[in-house]
């Protein structure tokens, strides 16, 4: 049965044994295997099995400040790994040290001690990378290119071509090389990251880092640290220096993801620091200059975005210079077949399965499916598929569909469950978290606050139902 836990393997690598034991415990919920090691060496070995995350501490000679052992070993991994989400963990992460970790390909930094919040969401945001590296296929490869040559989209994942894929690989070629913000709107599991990947790695920024914001994802309390930074001292948990993501994306890409959900009376300060080209680190009197391309993403549609109570508009003309609409899979189902083939190919080969066949009754059911969360529900149908199909040939019943799926006239409906005789809890926990999903077409902001939950808790609870 496959594991309840989002990700499978983290490996922390750190001098110090309390920091071992606190990072065990604190990402044992997350990962099914949390490796140590107390050195660079000790650790190549756990390096070689593809951790989903790997933290690494900056300094382990007795007074070392400058990271350099770190970045010897960070530089190690990369030369084993390439797509490897390496998070750099010191006590002295001054903006300098985090900007040359950042250059040098580390996924983010957190200082220590840390923030348990902060590095659960940065541990999240990283394992998230690099199962997209995973699934873009990219490697030493593809990186080694830069700006010279921008990939196509089938190395990016960005399958199909229905004439409105074709629009969207347009777009992407002509935006790409330009310095222009862009602005790409979809429904949940559209694939606006990968876009995101696209057009950054088709710029001419391409070898330097782009840096992701889930502003769905940021505390209001947070937003000033976590977007402009802050020096030490600025507030009680301050203890140290932190160059916020705007720094750390400067002469890159800044990925703004889920942008519509900005509460409006923050979304002036991002349009200052976009206009401006400077920030203002909390505690700081000094404002520093910023050279950066944003992205940004959304699932509001163009009548929310217009509605000034919602997003304002001078912000609005701030980031959509180029505008990148994503159908949602229901529009383009010419693209299934091929999404399937992918995704039953690679989840077959990640967990050694035997190939098997899709009749063409299944696939017709599949394909008049409307996928209410897109690509993104499509592969977890098929990862399920893959695990769970006990013959030959794959059934409408091995995928996961839901409640009101749309069926091919050639599949007989199955006859309806019967009543439960008693009460459940898990079972109605499942029901209810589903419903909510459905409800709000797989926004996991706006279900969450429907149930009660926080973002982190509902992707606990979806993992743990196989949602």
């Amino acid at each position: 049965m496959p594991s309840s836990r989002p990700y499978a393997l983290a490996l922390v690598i750190d001098d110090d044994p309390d920091i071992l034991v606190a990072a065990q415990m604190l990402l044992h919920d997350l990962f099914d295997d949390v490796v140590t090691a107390a050195s660079p060496d000790a650790a190549m070995a756990s390096v070689a099995r593809s951790p989903d995350v790997i933290l690494l501490d900056g300094n382990f000679a007795r007074g070392a400040t400058n990271a350099a052992e770190g970045f010897r070993c960070l530089d190690a991994i990369l030369a084993t790994d390439p797509d490897a989400a390496v998070v750099l963990i010191t006590a002295h992460s001054g903006v300098q040290v985090a900007v040359e970790a950042m250059k040098r390909g580390a996924t983010d930094f957190v200082s220590k001690p840390w923030s348990h919040d902060r590095l659960l969401t940065t541990v999240r945001t990283a394992a998230n990378l690099r199962q997209s590296r995973r699934q873009l296929g990219q490697g030493e490869g593809a990186r080694s290119q830069g700006a010279a040559a921008a990939p196509t989209a089938a190395a990016l994942s960005l399958l199909g071509d229905s004439p409105a894929m074709r629009r969207v690989h347009s777009l992407i070629a002509r935006a790409g090389p330009t310095q222009a913000n862009v602005m790409i709107l979809g429904e949940n599991g559209t694939g606006k990251e990968l876009v995101a990947r696209a057009i950054h790695a088709a710029s001419r920024r391409a070898a330097a880092p782009l840096v992701t914001v889930d502003l769905g994802a940021v505390a209001e309390t947070l937003f000033d640290s976590e977007l402009f930074g802050h020096v030490k001292g600025a507030f009680t948990d301050a203890r140290g220096d932190s160059i916020g993501r705007l720094r750390a994306a400067d002469g890159g890409t800044l990925f703004l993801d889920e942008v519509g959900n900005l509460p409006l009376h923050l979304q002036p300060k991002l349009l200052t620091a976009l206009e401006q080209r400077r920030v203002t680190p909390v505690g700081s009197s000094r404002s520093e200059a910023i050279d950066v391309r944003v992205i940004a993403a959304t699932n509001l549609d163009h009548a929310r975005l217009a509605d000034d109570r919602v997003f304002r508009q001078d912000l609005l003309f701030r980031l959509n210079t180029v505008e990148i609409e994503l159908p949602p899979l229901r529009e383009r189902r010419e693209d299934i077949p091929a999404l399937l083939a992918h995704y039953l190919r690679h989840y077959e080969q990640r967990y050694a399965a035997p190939e098997r066949a899709l009749p063409p009754e299944v696939l017709a059911a599949l394909v008049a499916h409307d996928w209410p969360g897109n690509v993104r529900a499509l592969r977890h149908a098929a990862e399920r598929a893959v695990i769970l199909a006990p013959g030959d040939a794959y059934q409408i019943d091995d995928f996961p569909l839901g409640r009101g799926a749309a069926v091919a006239p050639v599949v007989a409906a199955p006859p309806p469950a019967p009543a439960p005789a008693g009460l459940n809890l898990d079972r109605l926990e499942r029901e209810t978290v589903e419903a909510a999903l459905r409800k709000h077409s797989y926004n996991i902001s706006q279900a969450a606050t429907e149930l009660g939950l926080s973002r982190f808790a509902l992707y606990r609870r979806m993992e743990k139902h196989g949602l």
